[in-house]
C-alpha cells in the first residue's frame, strides 16, 4: 500500500524548509518532545517506551541461554527484530518482515553492536557452551515519523533496565537462579540522530510528512563519547559532502542531549 502525499502538503512543507520553517513550528534542528519510560512489560527482563512527538515505540528484551558462534567462543549474543504493526500505520502490513523493517532492526542493532554498548565479553557462562543471548523484539506501536531514533533510545532504556539472572554450571548444566538478579553489564550509551533532506535545507528529527517529501535520509549514530558507530543512507538522491558534515556535526551535539533522557 502506498500513501502519498497530497502535492498541497507537499508544496507547503517544501515552501517551509526553504524558509527554514516546519509545519509543526519547530526549528530545523530540533526535536519534538521526547519521553522515556521503562519497566513497561512485566514479564521481560528489561523494556522501555519511548515517545518523540506521536511516534511511539515499544522493546522488550529476553534473555535466554544458548550456544555461541563458532567464531566468538566466549561472547553472549545480540539478536534484533522489528515488527511494524498494522495499527501503527496504514502502509504497514501482516506478514514476513519488510524491507523497511528489517533496514531498521539492521540499522539499530548495528548501533548497538558497533558502540560495544553491552559487554559481550561478561555474558559469557561456559566458553565454547553456554552464553546469554539478548533477543531485543522493537515493537511499532504509532508511526508519526523517525522510527530510527525512537527505536536506538528505546533500545539503550531497555537495556540498561534488563536484569539477568545468576547463572551458575551444575553437573554440566547451566542452573538460573531468579530470585538473585544483576544489572546488564553496560560499556556506553548511543543515541541515532535522523536528517532528511527537503530542497537543499537539511532536517532534523523528521514527522511522517517530511519523511515522505524528503529526496533523501541519513541516519547517524554516536555514542556518548561523540564517536560515530553507525550511518546509514536512504532515499533517491545523493547526499554532498558538506551534507553529511554538517549531519556528523548536528549528531554529535545532539547525542549529548539525547542520552540525558536516559
Amino acid at each position: 500500500m502506498v500513501d502519498i502525499v497530497p502535492e498541497i502538503t507537499k508544496e507547503s512543507i517544501i515552501n517551509l524548509a526553504v524558509n527554514d520553517k516546519r509545519e509543526d513550528g519547530r526549528e530545523l534542528d530540533e526535536y519534538r518532545d521526547i519521553s522515556i519510560e521503562t519497566d513497561v512489560i512485566s514479564k521481560a527482563e528489561g523494556s522501555a517506551r519511548v515517545k518523540i512527538g506521536d511516534t511511539q515505540v515499544i522493546v522488550g528484551i529476553k534473555p535466554q541461554i544458548g550456544a555461541p558462534f563458532p567464531d566468538t567462543p566466549d561472547l553472549g549474543v545480540l539478536m534484533t527484530n522489528c515488527e511494524m504493526l498494522p495499527m501503527a500505520d496504514p502502509t504497514f502490513e501482516p506478514g514476513p518482515p519488510s524491507e523497511d523493517s528489517i533496514e531498521l532492526a539492521r540499522v539499530v542493532d548495528r548501533g548497538i553492536r558497533e558502540s560495544e554498548l553491552v559487554d559481550l565479553d561478561r555474558l559469557c557462562v561456559e566458553e565454547g557452551k553456554n552464553v546469554w543471548m539478548l533477543f531485543i523484539d522493537l515493537h511499532i506501536i504509532d508511526n508519526c515519523g523517525n522510527l530510527f531514533d525512537a527505536c536506538e533510545l528505546a533500545v539503550m532504556a531497555a537495556l540498561k533496565s534488563t536484569k539477568l539472572p545468576s547463572a551458575s554450571i551444575a553437573d554440566d548444566e547451566v542452573v538460573l537462579d531468579h530470585e538473585n538478579t544483576i544489572d546488564l553489564p553496560i560499556n556506553n550509551e548511543v543515541a541515532m540522530c535522523t536528517f532528511v533532506k527537503i530542497g537543499d535545507k537539511l532536517i532534523l528529527d523528521p514527522t511522517l510528512n517530511e519523511e515522505k517529501v524528503a529526496s533523501a535520509r541519513l541516519n547517524v549514530g554516536v555514542t556518548k563519547d561523540g564517536n560515530i558507530c553507525a550511518m546509514q543512507k536512504g532515499g533517491i538522491l545523493p547526499l554532498t559532502k558538506e551534507d553529511i558534515f554538517y549531519c556528523v556535526d548536528k549528531a554529535v551535539s545532539k547525542t549529548k542531549e539525547l542520552v540525558e533522557y536516559l
